[in-house]
């Protein structure tokens, strides 16, 4: 059965506002039931499509997704990237359609080589297969996943079971389920309740705390971007970050300075860095974001324990376009945009082994890192805490640095590990085992957040794992669902 041209465009307009329907369910929204109602929005007519049909249905949902969502992209290149406005929406277009191609290709493939038969499973593999695809593909870019927005939902407790992609599954099923239930297929309601009274019967912890609290100073120095790296903002952060860590006033086992506190390189900060070990109170240590350089001209933006003991982690997954410069023999002079202000960043290694400090084995993700699942539990199976340090000032006062969080608090719940984070202008929070935030200081503004974190041992099942059983899962209910096509 085909469908006229005009239910063809409406559907489309209804694929664009389920896009923005997922954006509303996720920070600072957080109208998490509005994700099945997305993915229904979205798996309702696929049927009656070919698959170049559904290819453009899925690049609607992704315009929309995207264009509401990662909006933010336009502040970091017009505000931050000395770029014009008529140039700055040119870029953020083409950043947000090129991004939506990763859902047309994934409905387009779905309705190319699934049937009918189940086809609420398939639609719900093939959506987390492209998902997986999304994460990788191109360095990946997995930003508004479907199952990000619910952290405070009742399907929250499947987090730990098999972590963000289990999320995205069930929320898929769910909208597909619940379409063929008002498509009065009456059988859908049973594995459709199943799906969200199941999570009332799991753990409500997986971990178990590991030691005595450890007491923390977050550092927030609130610092204008567009000055950072000029010798005016040096000598800015070098009085702010020194002042604050002077004015601590009760004894901390740890004192954090964000991603690149301080716009030099380690080497150049070390005179500032023992002078601020000096002013610590106590026996407190002081970890910071910085960045590195060998003899061999390499570079890298790192996490250091800078006094009065040593330890480092290094960034292995970098920013396209931010810490390295893709293309860079034909990108870089084209436009101010693509002119890194600093030279392009090497990846660290991906064995690196946790921090020790104040007694706690501390794992890192370095700002973008913590959107991806898979790292942040490779350090938390060897440590009792996550800590991540960034500048979300790129962000401006977009919606941005909120979604940030939010992939930080899921993070938490994941591996049943608290999470610190330090930031730049916020959102600078304590994040607990259960992704509930404990403290959080104000956003841009200067400020210093102290409280308490308590590290755990034990591992989640998807931090034993990882993501890998949810995409062999995707992929197995995608099987039935395909169906050989002779040629006539």
């Amino acid at each position: 059965m085909t469908i006229s041209r005009p239910r063809r465009a409406l559907g489309n307009l209804a694929a664009v506002a389920a896009g923005v329907l997922t954006t509303l369910s996720a920070a600072p929204f957080q109208l998490w039931w509005l994700a099945p109602v997305a993915a229904g929005l979205v798996y309702a007519g696929l049927p009656s499509l070919t698959a170049r049909q559904a290819a453009w249905r899925g690049w609607c949902y992704g315009l929309g997704l995207f264009g509401s969502g990662a909006s933010w992209v336009y502040v970091s290149i017009h505000d931050y990237g000395y770029t014009g406005v008529p140039l700055a929406l040119a870029l953020t277009t083409l950043f947000v359609a090129a991004l939506a191609l990763f859902f047309a290709v994934t409905l387009g493939l779905y309705r190319r080589l699934c049937g009918p038969r189940l086809s609420v499973l398939s639609f719900a593999g093939a959506w987390v297969l492209g998902e997986a695809l999304r994460t990788w593909l191109f360095t990946g870019f997995p930003w508004l996943l479907l199952g990000s927005g619910q952290i405070d939902a009742p399907l929250a407790p499947w987090a730990p079971v098999g972590g963000v992609y289990l999320l995205s599954l069930v929320v898929a099923l769910s909208g597909a389920l619940g379409v063929a239930f008002l498509q009065r297929r009456w059988w859908a309601a049973l594995p459709l309740a199943a799906l969200w009274l199941l999570p009332l019967a799991l753990p409500g912890q997986w971990t178990r705390p590991a030691g005595e609290p450890v007491q923390v100073a977050l550092l927030q120095g609130n610092l204008p971007q567009l000055i950072k790296w000029t010798p005016e903002g040096q000598r800015t952060a070098i009085d702010t970050y020194l002042t604050m860590t002077a004015a601590l006033e009760t004894d901390v086992d740890l004192v954090i300075w964000p991603e690149a506190a301080l716009p030099m390189f380690a080497d150049q900060a070390a005179p500032v860095l023992e002078q601020a070990r000096r002013l610590l109170p106590g026996t407190s240590t002081l970890v910071t974001g910085i960045l590195q350089r060998d003899g061999q001209g390499h570079y890298y933006n790192s996490v250091i324990v800078a006094a009065p003991s040593s330890g480092e982690y290094r960034k292995r997954h970098l920013v396209p376009f931010g810490e390295y410069l893709p293309l860079e023999s034909l990108l870089r002079g084209a436009i101010a945009f693509f002119d890194l202000p600093m030279p392009a960043m090497t990846p660290g290694l991906d064995d690196q082994a946790p921090l020790e400090v104040a007694g706690t084995r501390i794992g890192n993700a370095i700002c973008y890192e913590i959107i991806y699942a898979d790292l942040v539990a490779e350090q938390a199976r060897h440590s009792g805490v996550i800590l991540t340090v960034s500048n979300d000032t790129w962000f401006g006062a977009s919606i941005g640095p909120l979604q940030h969080l939010q992939m930080a608090r899921l993070r938490a719940l994941e591996n049943g590990r608290p999470v610190i984070r330090a930031t730049s202008n916020g959102v600078t929070a304590l994040i607990d085992a259960q992704g509930r935030i404990l403290q959080r200081a104000p956003q841009f503004e200067k400020a210093t957040l102290t409280g308490e974190i308590t590290p755990r041992e034990g591992l989640t099942p998807f931090t034993r794992t990882g993501s890998w059983p949810v995409w062999a899962l995707a992929a197995l209910l995608v099987l039935p669902g395909l169906q050989l096509r002779r040629k006539p």
